[in-house]
């Protein structure tokens, strides 16, 4: 069996509930036969993370180091890895394990995130009963198929938001079959929005972002977004009515804004939610039949399909627009991120 190189990693981990993180260590699981010890030189700051720390989401298993947008260098692999090698760079998103079987449902369906053995990268737990914790540390042990080779082409720097924000925008959207000439809508330029204007552009859709911050609409418009919709206007968006066959909802709309998101659908169109409002969703049933109008949702992507995101980005030069912070000063991109103040992702250099 094949040791790791790094018996104690050390992390910034919450203790409590709360935006505060703090030096903390523990012993990692035994490296599998099938896994890897990477090295972490980059990790994102994504949305779940501060969901997690505050407990927005359920219960968080204390202490927790969070983090799901890993980059960094393989320097142990199990006997049984032969994709990868010692040196290779690599990306770890929000999932680290499932059963990659034929015979699973979920996994067989590009859609392992659903499978029953699946482990996300973070408040979670193996089978074993370990924890797993995430990306804000030196190392990470995790099973190989969940560590991506990086394309060259891709700065590691730019590379750690793709690993969540990227595959969370893209998968809906090769699910659906997005393609040349559909007319999307993004609402919500952030972290995940300015990154779905890219990858939708990129398949040659027809783009319209929607944003109640008009000084976004040149930097929107450089992305790749065709139209710019300030949501502030009621003429601007009276006179865009039925245009869209598929709208991202990728910020935290308030829930009693689905009416009028459904009034902006063509028939039959798809309204896709990858951000997470508070409370209950408040719609009139009615609109949906007049309309034809479908609301769906999409929870991350496969690991197939992270490397098609990958792949995708390397080839249409989609990067995020980032902040950089030492790992060190994580607490204060903490608080810059939950100030709605970051533009529009935050990466961490360790």
């Amino acid at each position: 069996m094949v040791e790791g190189k790094i018996n104690e990693i050390h992390g910034w981990a919450a203790k409590k509930r709360g935006l505060e993180v703090e030096p903390w260590s523990y012993k990692p699981r035994p490296l599998g036969e099938h896994d890897v010890e990477i090295k972490i030189e980059y990790s994102g700051i994504c949305g779940s993370d501060l969901h997690t720390l505050k407990e927005e989401w359920g219960p968080t298993y204390f202490p927790a180091i969070v983090g799901h947008e890993i980059v960094g260098k393989v320097i142990t692999k199990g006997e049984k890895v032969t994709h990868l090698k010692e040196g290779d760079l690599v990306g770890v998103g929000a999932q680290v394990l499932a059963c990659l079987k034929d015979s699973c449902h979920a996994c067989s369906n590009d859609l392992d995130p659903h499978c029953d053995k699946s482990v996300f990268t973070y408040n979670a737990k193996y089978a074993d009963g370990a924890q797993a914790q995430g990306g804000y540390a030196d190392a990470v042990r995790v099973d190989a198929s969940y560590a991506l080779k990086m394309p060259e082409k891709i700065d590691p720097v730019h590379a750690a938001p793709l690993m969540c924000a990227g595959v969370t925008v893209f998968a809906p959207m090769l699910r659906k079959g997005v393609k040349k000439g559909d007319r999307v809508g993004v609402i919500g330029i952030g972290g995940l929005g300015h990154l779905a204007i890219q990858f939708a552009h990129g398949l040659g859709a027809e783009v319209t972002a929607y944003s109640h911050s008009p000084d976004k609409r040149e930097q929107c418009l450089k992305l790749g977004a065709s139209h710019f919709v300030n949501t502030s206007d009621k003429k601007q968006v009276e006179e865009n009515r039925h245009k869209l066959d598929y709208l991202f909802i990728t910020s935290n709309s308030k829930s009693n804004q689905y009416n009028e998101f459904i009034s902006w659908m063509d028939f039959e169109g798809q309204i896709v939610l990858l951000a997470i409002p508070e409370g209950h969703m408040q719609f009139m049933p009615f609109e949906f039949i007049k309309s034809e109008v479908a609301i769906t949702g999409s929870l991350i992507g496969g690991v197939n399909v992270l490397r098609k995101t990958l792949d995708f980005a390397a080839k249409h030069g989609i990067r995020p627009i980032i902040e950089k912070y030492p790992i060190d000063k994580v607490n204060e991109a903490l608080q810059h991120m939950d100030a709605g103040k970051a533009r529009y992702r935050i990466v961490l250099t360790h």
